[in-house]
């Protein structure tokens, strides 16, 4: 028999219940709990494709360190499932806790000697107190974070508090929920053992910190940076970031004194209807964007090739799930990269953002609007499902009153009037890009409209290869100039020399820390380097020629970002060492970690001499 685990702020708990039986809100009130008693923690929905009836699970990381990347092992189970037993139980680390419900008993075969079970006869418990069979379903949820609150020693004011400020305007929904606590509360207090070896203190080191998901997050960062019309077409995981949008500029892009609307939504009838929507709107000069997924992206090509080529302003939220095909809608992954990168035939190249937080969703919504029109082409926002649809700790948005939006080469009526020589395509100063007009600036003078032809520098058509050729080295100079635009990477490393550097992007920064802190103990020390923007800045080569070995840590199977570098920079793949993590589950840090450790023992390579334990 295993000693049971013992812990204060620093456990995984994973509640597997099924779809559609409401138990999201009542775990989502579990992780916000803990959040609000001032301990980090780090939720994550795993749910199925479908409406209601299959397997869904909820894990919440707690962890006062601020180590909130997934972690493999599972020290609480609360298994509502009987169908799921066997993995839940699986799951479980030596030492750790199950709790179910003792209304039937466990199945014999199932039990370990070294998990410690705790049943609770809820669906017994709900029976006399609550009559309507909907209702009994949904508080068998609350009835388990109530037992929870008394088996982890949590602060039973909070959780009371969030049901008084959630059913504000309905005052009788909030006895029978705030009861339903009671109920499993007072079981736990009375019939086990409380508190349990892990337990939950209250801290201080979430500070100013939000809990937001990153879909809503960017959709606030597009408000703020100037949209004015969304066009989308459903599709899971980007569904709630259209939503978001058009809830918050409901509210705030309204005409205080007409009470009409100054923004446009419009949901198409697919995705290719959706970028053609936003490129029209694009080359009229309004900020326009649109949220899909992979499948979106693939119907998406031949328009991204038109805006690249006609040089068209748009943005494109990609928030990636596992592919190919249908694949699981509802599992994460960053497998797009090289399908949005090079998007459409021929030769084109897209720009990409990379944010990692609800932060930088805010923060990259807004500066991909301004790109998008000083590059005048599509840029896309590389997140994905984790980051989109789950809660994470962040830093509050931030926004200057005093910015103003870059809307790049753009002339006026005056502007027109007053140039020399004005040609659509025409590079007057370098950087790739030509000046641009919107549609009805001038009665005669400008571009009133646009094509996917070949054509020269004042827009007239020609099938001249030499021109041909002409225009696409000029795209390629605006290539040069993106790349001193997009966001830098980030460089952390060490005041020595070391030959050993990890590349990351996106989501894949969360568990780093934790990934970096075990190596380290293991006598293995890394540069590190967080990609932000493709093209790629000068200082991603930098780092990449500074050292002997490179990890790129990607969430796909065929290392696209690692793909990425060797195409753009010209590398030689035997420096760039791939790690890679694409179950459809986020990436833990202990799979970083051992896969460098593996490279590093199989490829007998030195270790430091003395480890810090």
């Amino acid at each position: 028999m295993s000693a049971p685990i013992e812990a204060v702020n620093d456990f995984v708990i994973k509640f597997a219940n099924v779809n559609g039986s409401g138990s999201a809100s009542a775990n989502g009130m579990f992780a916000k709990a803990i959040f609000r008693m001032g301990i980090p923690c780090a939720p994550r929905n795993i749910f199925p494709s479908n409406i209601q009836g299959l397997p869904t699970w909820f894990e919440v990381r707690v962890s006062e360190a601020g180590y909130l990347g997934r972690r493999e092992g599972i020290d609480i189970m609360v298994a509502m499932n009987a169908e799921t037993y066997p993995q839940d139980v699986a799951e479980v680390r030596p030492g750790g806790y199950l709790l179910h419900d003792s209304t039937k008993p466990f199945p014999k075969q199932l039990l370990r000697d070294d998990v410690n079970m705790i049943g609770i006869p809820i669906s017994s418990l709900i029976l006399d107190e609550f009559q309507d069979p909907k209702q009994r379903q949904l508080f068998k949820n609350i009835v388990y974070v109530g037992a929870l609150s008394a088996l982890l020693d949590m602060e039973f004011e909070v959780l009371t508090g969030m049901l008084e400020e959630q059913f504000k305007g309905k005052e009788k929904l909030i006895g029978p929920n705030v009861r339903a606590l009671e109920i499993g509360r007072d079981y736990a207090l009375e019939y086990l053992q409380c508190p349990l070896s892990i337990q939950v203190r209250r801290s201080d080191q979430v500070g100013n910190r939000i809990m937001v998901d990153g879909n809503t997050a960017g959709a606030l960062g597009f408000l703020w940076g100037g949209a004015t019309v969304a066009a989308w077409y459903p599709i899971t995981p980007s569904t709630s970031l259209a939503e978001a949008f058009e809830s918050h500029a409901g509210r705030l892009r309204k005409d205080p004194e007409t009470g009409r609307t100054r923004f446009a939504v419009l949901q198409a009838e697919d995705e290719l209807a959706a970028i053609g929507m936003v490129i029209g709107a694009g080359w009229n000069g309004a900020r326009s964007f649109t949220a899909t997924s992979g499948p979106g992206i693939s119907l998406m090509q031949e328009f991204l090739g038109l805006a690249y080529f006609a040089e068209i302003p748009a943005v494109i939220v990609d928030v990636q799930r596992a592919g190919p095909s249908t694949g699981m809608p509802t599992r994460t992954q960053q497998s797009d990269l090289l399908g949005a990168a090079y998007a459409s035939h021929g030769d084109t190249k897209h720009v990409l953002l990379f944010p990692s937080s609800p932060a930088e969703c805010f923060d990259f919504s807004a500066e991909a609007l301004d790109l998008a029109e000083r590059l005048q082409t599509p840029v896309l926002i590389m997140t994905d499902l984790d980051l989109g649809m789950n809660d994470h700790l962040s830093e509050p948005f931030q926004w200057d009153d005093s910015r103003r939006y870059d809307r790049g080469k753009v002339l006026d009526a005056d502007g027109l009037e007053q140039v020399r020589e004005w040609g659509r395509y025409l590079d007057v100063d370098g950087d790739g890009i030509g000046w641009r007009t919107l549609p009805g600036t001038h009665p005669e003078k400008g571009a009133f409209f646009t094509r996917g032809t070949s054509r020269d520098e004042y827009a007239r058509y020609t099938e001249r290869g030499d021109i041909y050729q002409r225009n696409m080295e000029r795209l390629q100079k605006k290539w040069a100039t993106a790349a001193t635009l997009v966001p830098a990477a980030e460089i952390i490393e060490g005041s020595k020399p070391r030959d050993c550097g990890i590349i990351y992007y996106g989501t894949s920064e969360a568990p780093m820390p934790e990934a970096l802190a075990a190596l380290k103990k293991q006598g293995i020390e890394l540069d590190a380097m967080r990609v932000r923007g493709f093209p790629f800045g000068q200082e991603v080569y930098d780092f990449i020629e500074r050292h002997e070995t490179v990890f790129v840590v990607e969430q796909n199977r065929d290392a696209q970002l690692r793909t990425m570098l060797i195409i753009e920079g010209e590398l030689d793949p035997a420096g760039l060492i791939p790690v890679l993590h694409y179950d459809g589950m986020p990436l833990p840090a202990q799979v970083v970690a051992r896969q460098v450790s593996e490279f590093f023992t199989a490829q007998r390579k030195p270790r430091l001499s003395e480890v810090t334990q």
